[in-house]
């Protein structure tokens, strides 16, 4: 499913909807102790619900994606991004680029296909990759000291570059090179190298903050609430507290891969409400 065509700077952007993901709320962490997490567990309830986004530029250098999407990875109820981008009347070779945030699987599996995922779903995009992720998933001793349950974007990664060689470019912090008024925003504690991306425009500017917050309302008001999938829960709370303080400061317009739609941030006691924009 799309969503309405918005404007920001020389880009048009739209939402493209994965899919829903459901995981239970014993995901959820907060450093205050038991105590504070079983309050932030019985608020969510049961069942956390988390849309899965992408989103479509349309730039003065054609067309482009931030992250993929799932594919045909993880059941029926996602992997819907592909039928979205044909809604949008895009076909998969009119796509020149992908902006990745990180490297897990439901931003980047949806760039695979065939058997195991061996091949390339996009027949002609580059595919731009955070640095630090490139580095951090592409590292035996990094994959040794992590718990097999982390080990699924190691794999992930090992894929792409083979379907997709010759078409990875590594990409720093700041601003992108062939996307004129894009900044790579680090955003760094779910992934090493987790990214967001600026859209600079006027009057508006859009945080694309990807994996910053997986719970729009809960995790806005209380920036320390986390969940399990952060690698370094330390760093992803830090980044969560600059990132919201910044975005509320500009007033930036904020989208992100598992909160829906679009909105702004104003500070509310300890944290910040989200009006939808």
């Amino acid at each position: 499913m799309t969503g309405s065509v918005r404007q920001f700077g020389a880009y048009s952007v739209v939402h493209l909807l994965d899919g829903v993901f459901e995981p239970s709320s014993d995901v959820l962490l907060h450093p205050g102790g038991p105590a504070a997490r079983q309050a932030l567990i019985d608020q969510a309830g049961p069942t956390l619900r988390m849309d899965v986004n992408c989103f479509l530029l349309r730039g003065p250098d054609g067309i482009a994606l931030v992250d993929a999407g799932t594919g045909d990875a993880w059941g029926p109820q996602l992997g819907h991004a592909r039928a979205a981008l044909q809604q949008a009347g895009v076909a998969p070779e009119q796509v020149a680029r992908v902006l990745l945030t990180h490297l897990h699987g439901d931003h980047a599996l949806g760039l695979l296909q065939g058997a195991d995922g061996a091949s390339a779903w996009l027949p002609r995009a580059e595919i731009l990759v955070p640095e630090a992720d490139l580095h951090f998933f592409t590292d035996p001793a990094a994959r040794a000291a992590l718990p097999v349950a982390r080990h699924g974007a190691f794999d992930i990664t090992a894929k792409l570059l083979r379907a997709y060689e010759g078409r990875i470019r590594p990409i720093p912090s700041g601003p992108i090179a062939a996307f004129p008024g894009i900044e790579a925003v680090p955003l760094p504690g779910h992934t090493p190298g987790h990214t967001g991306y600026l859209l600079h425009g006027t009057p508006h500017s859009l945080l694309l903050w990807a994996d910053l917050l997986h719970l729009f309302t809960a995790q806005a008001a209380d920036p320390d609430a986390g969940l399990s999938y952060d690698i370094d829960p330390t760093l992803a709370a830090q980044s969560r507290h600059a990132t919201l303080a910044r975005a509320a400061a500009e007033g930036w317009v904020v989208a992100g891969a598992h909160v829906p739609g679009f909105g702004v941030l104003e500070a509310a006691g300890a944290g910040y409400r989200v009006v939808p924009a």
